[in-house]
C-alpha cells in the first residue's frame, strides 16, 4: 500500500509542477485538394468512431451496438494491448471528406426505427441518453472536441459529445439540452442527427514542404428534423422522439464541413488546446501544510518520549556495578532479543514484500516515462501497454526481494515460496479481472476483453513473468541472509496480559484515526489527479 501512495503522490507531482510537453505517437501526415495528390500527401479525410461511455455508466459500448450510420467497408485499425485493455474499439464511419472541401447539410444515411421488441435500437439509444452516453470520434490520430463555455467565461473542450439530451416529467433538463431553448417540452427525447465540424490545417506554404497538416479539429452537435427526400435544409425544429413510439420514424443524418486555415498553431502543438482546456486538480498547499504540521508534531512527541525513555535506561545501566552479579533484566533489554523475532506469517510478509517491489519499480517507471512525455496521448493505449510490460518483465526484482526475506526469516519451504510469489497476487487480479469480464461479455459491452487476448495475458505471465520470477528467487536464496544486528533469543520472551487498548483491533484503530485525517484530504486529491489523467488518457 505505501509503494501505491508513493506513486500516487510522485503522479500529483508531475501533473502539478512538471511543465506539460509530449512526443508525438505518429509522423504527421499531409494532404492535399483533390486532384493534386502526391506521394506525401493525401486528399481524403476518413473519421473514426471510438466506443460511446457515460460518466453515469459503468458499462461502455461499442458504436456498432446502436443503429447509427456505419461504413459499408468498415474497418478496424490495430489496437495494442492498452487499446484493447482499456476497452477502445476503433472502427471507420462513413463520415469522409476531402481536403479544402466544404460541405453543407449532406446526407449521411436515413435510419427508419419502429416499435420491434426483437430488435429494438430505439429504446435504445433513449436508454443512452438518459445515462448521457457520449460519442467519441477521431480524425488524423486526433479527437474531434466539442468546445462550449462554462463558468468565469472559460472554454471548456470535451473529447467526446451526447447522443442527445432529454427534458424529464418533472423539467429537470439535462446537461446538453441547455444548448438550445427549444429542448423544452416533457418526456421528450432530442436526438442529435446533425453535426457542424469544423477543421482547422496549417499550411506548408511558408516552411517549405507540401500539402497542409490538420491541427484542430471542432464539431457541434445539433438536432434537426429534416423534411423531403430531395434538398435536405439543415434548419427548423429539432428531431424528437416521443417516449412511447406508436408508428414508424425516420431519422437522416447530416453534416457540414468547414476547412479553415491558421498557420499560428504548429502541428506539434495541436494537443494543447484541449489538454489546457481539461479541468485540474489544485493542489491544496493549505490542507497539506496543515497535515505536515500534524505529522512533525506527532513525531516529535514520539522521538520525544523515546529519548526520555532510553535516556532513564542508559542512566540506570551507568550505574550497575560491572562487578555486582547479573542483575535483572529492564528497559529495552527486556525486549532486544526478540526485536528481530521471525514473524509468524514469514511467507505472506515476504510474498507481498516480492510484489509491492515489483509494483513500485513499475510504477515508477511509468511516471517516470509519463513525465518525460514518451506515453503522449497521440500514442493511444501507451500507459497501460508500458504498465503490462514493465511488470512482466520485473519478475527478478519479485522473485529477489521474496526469497531474500524469507531467507532472512529461517524459512524453508523454498518452492512453495517461489509458487507464491509469482502466483498469488496475479492469480488473484487475474481471478477478479476473469469474473468481471464474464459480466461484461453476458452485457455486450465494449470494455470486455476478447478471448484471444486473455490467452495472450496467460501466455505473457506463464511465459515470461514466472520464469522470471523464478530467476530472481535462485539469485535471491543464494545470497546470506541479511544479519540483524543483535541475536535473538531462542526461547521468546512471555508478553504479559494486555490491557483492552493494547489489543490489535482498538489499537489499529485509535492508531490510525490521527493519520488517516493527515491524509484524507490529501489522498482524495491524489486519487482525483489520477482518475482524471488516466481517463483522459483513455478517452484520447
Amino acid at each position: 500500500m505505501g509503494s501505491w501512495l508513493l506513486a500516487a503522490f510522485g503522479l500529483l507531482l508531475c501533473t502539478g509542477w512538471c511543465s506539460a510537453f509530449y512526443l508525438p505517437g505518429l509522423a504527421p501526415v499531409s494532404f492535399c485538394e483533390e486532384g493534386k495528390e502526391k506521394d506525401n500527401c493525401k486528399s481524403l479525410i476518413e473519421l473514426f468512431v471510438n466506443r460511446l461511455d457515460s460518466v453515469e455508466s459503468v458499462l461502455p459500448y461499442e458504436y456498432d451496438a446502436f443503429d447509427f450510420c456505419k461504413d459499408k467497408d468498415e474497418k478496424h485499425p490495430s489496437e495494442n494491448l492498452g487499446q484493447v485493455l482499456f476497452g477502445e474499439r476503433i472502427a471507420s464511419s462513413p463520415y469522409k471528406f476531402k481536403f479544402n472541401k466544404n460541405e453543407t447539410c449532406k446526407e449521411v444515411c436515413r435510419k427508419q426505427y419502429e416499435d420491434n421488441p426483437k430488435n429494438n435500437y430505439l429504446d435504445f439509444i433513449k436508454k443512452a441518453i438518459q445515462l448521457n452516453y457520449q460519442h467519441h470520434w477521431i480524425i488524423d490520430n486526433m479527437p474531434v472536441t466539442w468546445c462550449y463555455d462554462v463558468e468565469d467565461s472559460q472554454k471548456y473542450c470535451s473529447p467526446g459529445f451526447p447522443i442527445g439530451c432529454t427534458v424529464t416529467s418533472d423539467g429537470r433538463v439535462k446537461d446538453a439540452c441547455v444548448i438550445n431553448n427549444e429542448f423544452n417540452k416533457k418526456d421528450t427525447f432530442y436526438l442529435f442527427n446533425h453535426v457542424d465540424i469544423i477543421i482547422t490545417y496549417h499550411s506548408g506554404k511558408e516552411e517549405n514542404w507540401d500539402g497542409a497538416r490538420l491541427v484542430t479539429a471542432r464539431l457541434e452537435p445539433k438536432s434537426y428534423k429534416h423534411t423531403g427526400d430531395k434538398e435536405l435544409k439543415c434548419e427548423g425544429h429539432p428531431m424528437e422522439i416521443p417516449k412511447e413510439l406508436t408508428g414508424k420514424l425516420e431519422v437522416v443524418y447530416t453534416y457540414s464541413v468547414l476547412f479553415q486555415e491558421n498557420n499560428t498553431i504548429k502541428w506539434a502543438s495541436r494537443w494543447d488546446y484541449i489538454l489546457e482546456s481539461m479541468p485540474h486538480t489544485n493542489i491544496q498547499w493549505f490542507s497539506i501544510m496543515n497535515s505536515l504540521v500534524i505529522v512533525l508534531f506527532l513525531s516529535g512527541m514520539v522521538a520525544m518520549i523515546m529519548l526520555r525513555t532510553l535516556h532513564k535506561d542508559i542512566a540506570r545501566y551507568n550505574q550497575i556495578d560491572s562487578s555486582e552479579d547479573a542483575q535483572e533484566e529492564f528497559g529495552w533489554k527486556l525486549v532486544h532479543g526478540d526485536i528481530f523475532r521471525p514473524p509468524k506469517k514469514g511467507m505472506l510478509l515476504s510474498v507481498f514484500l516480492g510484489q509491492g517491489t515489483q509494483i513500485f519499480i513499475m510504477t515508477f517507471i511509468t511516471l517516470f516515462l509519463a513525465c518525460l512525455g514518451f506515453l503522449s496521448p497521440a500514442n493511444r493505449g501507451a500507459l497501460m501497454t508500458c504498465s503490462v510490460v514493465l511488470w512482466v518483465l520485473l519478475g527478478t526484482p519479485a522473485g529477489y526481494v521474496s526469497a531474500r526475506m524469507y531467507k532472512t526469516f529461517g524459512g524453508e519451504r523454498w518452492k512453495s515460496n517461489v509458487l507464491l510469489t509469482a502466483l498469488l497476487c496475479p492469480g488473484i487480479i487475474f481471478a477478479d479481472f476473469f469474473i468481471m469480464n464474464v459480466i461484461l461479455w453476458a452485457k455486450h459491452s465494449s470494455a470486455a476483453i476478447p478471448f484471444g487476448t486473455l490467452v495472450a495475458i496467460l501466455a505473457m505471465w506463464f511465459g515470461i513473468s514466472v520464469p522470471l520470477t523464478f530467476l530472481g528467487a535462485y539469485f535471491g536464496f543464494k545470497e546470506r541472509a541479511i544479519e540483524h544486528p543483535v541475536r535473538t533469543n531462542q526461547i521468546p520472551r512471555q508478553i504479559p496480559t494486555q490491557s483492552f487498548f493494547t489489543k490489535p483491533f482498538p489499537g489499529i484503530i485509535m492508531g490510525g484515526i490521527l493519520p488517516f485525517g493527515c491524509i484524507f484530504i490529501q489522498l482524495f486529491f491524489i486519487l482525483n489527479s489520477i482518475w482524471i489523467t488516466i481517463g483522459g488518457g483513455a478517452l484520447f
